[in-house]
């Protein structure tokens, strides 16, 4: 239903879907549904939007999302750099794209970026709002929360839990959560205040310490003690204690400083059994916890955020295709266990002691060999996907659309990103010829609602220069490659759902 048919009945709202979690991942979501169509009510336990930077870094692939919804400007100037890491052994993150490295941005900025986005695009979102039961029935689902105003139900088609590590979600529906939790930790703030030098995973006789100085003068340090388990807290760290372990691992006095915020991580690996379980979906942390080194956790949930958004949009309007929404679990499972698979690793490397020293050696002689440089940074920067949609043999399937300049049939000079930023799937004619440009019109024409078709001329060349057509899904990735003897229809039919024509399927959540 559109947002002005949403209903109410005393404290209760009936919408298409909820979302749990105001964060950077639920709002993402919130904006990709809108796009789609879809009717959101996101609720969201904090009564004002975070204002501290926490998670600061944009990986490749997300900030090609994020140009795909046009979303750059708004976000303006960041720095970037290609120097990351792995284990906090130095990584070159140079790889062919459009936004190569990684990107500096505070995650209240983030967040701000995309709440508006959503706001913007009519997501209903409401602060203060804490989740307390979950009902799930045969056609819906409802979720009671606690607001401002009183008791609240929402009642919707399905839920979506986005709220975190310990989420409210994952526990009502009773889902498994298997993995192992933190044995070590790190604690880090951002204090102002101090002066003590930039550390890049200065690795140090008593423990691990990184500090960088920003341009307002605010310090993010970090730290971790060798041989120090971690605690299991219910509460931040305070100050106290982290003036203490920094001392002891750097031998500086940081007690002069302010903190801005502060807390605790540790090396924690979970990740839940299945994404979806009928009406029940996760993503973000909810779905996997993992250590937050280098980013990989946020740029994690907002690519899943990314992968369901337009899926679950599709389904609640009753025109997916039979195992449409399963994908999400099927394709984002597997590159969850993988990146966690290789933060596990990097966590070894960085927490360890001494005995780790020859191994860092080592792997930092291999992270100078070219492939190995390039596997490592594509699984960091989120440019190594390959998700299965179906037969075909060509590079690209599976793959992102790599970013490409484009000129339209009618000369306007466009770009692959231009392309897909209202949100729909993309059948782009290459061929150059005016038979098969109308063919192919045709062909997609019964998903005009949720295809756009364009004719142009690659003029950068690159991998797009010798293909005929492409069919890409909204978040990016190529489901069809074709040539002048094939048809996007079954791809359009398994992606896109059923033709506006046919008659939807029901319940709309199959």
């Amino acid at each position: 239903m559109a947002q002005d048919q949403r209903t109410r009945t005393g404290n209760r709202v009936d919408t298409q879907v909820v979302v749990v979690g105001a964060g950077p991942v639920g709002l993402m979501l919130a904006a990709e549904l809108r796009l789609g169509g879809a009717d959101v009510v996101v609720l969201e336990q904090l009564p004002a939007p975070t204002s501290e930077s926490r998670a600061s870094t944009l990986h490749a692939r997300t900030m090609e999302l994020f140009d795909s919804r046009g979303l750059l400007d708004a976000l303006g100037p960041v720095p970037g750099e290609v120097r990351g890491h792995f284990g906090g052994i130095p990584l070159d993150l140079t790889l062919p794209g459009s936004h190569p490295g990684q990107w500096k941005v505070p995650q209240d900025r983030t967040e701000a970026l995309l709440g508006a986005w959503a706001g913007g695009l009519g997501a209903d979102v409401r602060r203060g709002h804490e989740v307390t039961a979950l009902t799930v029935t045969e056609d819906h689902v409802d979720v009671e929360a606690v607001g401002p105003a009183g008791p609240l139900t929402v009642r919707a088609l399905c839920v979506v839990g986005c709220d975190g590590e310990h989420s409210t979600v994952r526990r009502l529906a009773g889902l498994d959560f298997p993995g192992t939790d933190a044995t070590r930790e790190l604690i880090r703030a951002d204090v102002a205040g101090i002066e003590v030098p930039d550390r890049r995973f200065e690795r140090l006789d008593a423990g691990l310490a990184i500090a960088a100085r920003r341009a307002d003068g605010v310090t993010r340090i970090m730290v971790h003690e060798f041989g120090r388990a971690a605690v299991r807290r219910t509460a931040p760290p305070d100050f106290a204690e982290l003036v203490t372990i920094w001392k002891r691992v750097t031998g500086e006095d940081v007690s002069g400083g302010t903190p801005l915020w502060i807390n605790a991580f540790g090396d924690v690996s979970r990740q839940a059994a299945r994404y979806r379980d009928g009406r029940v979906l996760l993503a973000g942390d909810a779905a996997h916890a993992q250590m937050p080194i280098g980013g990989q956790a946020l740029n994690l949930g907002l690519q899943d955020a990314a992968n369901l958004g337009w899926k679950l949009a599709v389904q609640v309007a009753r025109k997916g295709s039979e195992g449409l929404l399963d994908s999400y679990h099927t394709e984002r499972h597997a590159v969850g266990e993988r990146v966690l698979s290789g933060i596990r690793a990097q966590a070894l490397l960085l927490l360890s002691g001494p005995e780790v020293n020859p191994l860092r050696a080592v792997l930092g002689e291999l992270l100078r060999s070219g492939d190995t440089r390039r596997h490592l940074a594509a699984t960091i920067s989120g440019l190594d996907i390959r998700y299965d949609v179906g037969p075909g043999d060509h590079p690209l399937l599976g793959r992102r659309l790599p970013p490409s300049a484009l000129k339209t049939a009618d000369g306007w000079p466009t770009s692959t990103a231009e392309l897909l930023r209202g949100g729909r799937g993309l059948l782009l004619d290459l061929s150059g010829d005016d038979g098969r440009t109308a063919e192919l019109a045709a062909v997609a024409a019964p998903w005009r609602d949720r295809v756009h078709s364009v004719a142009a001329t690659v003029i950068d060349g690159g991998p797009l220069s010798d293909l005929d057509a492409v069919l890409v899904r909204p978040d990016g990735y190529v489901v069809w490659a074709g040539s002048d003897a094939t048809s996007p229809e079954a791809a359009l039919r398994r992606w896109l759902g059923l033709p506006h024509d046919e008659h939807p399927i029901s319940g709309g959540l199959s």
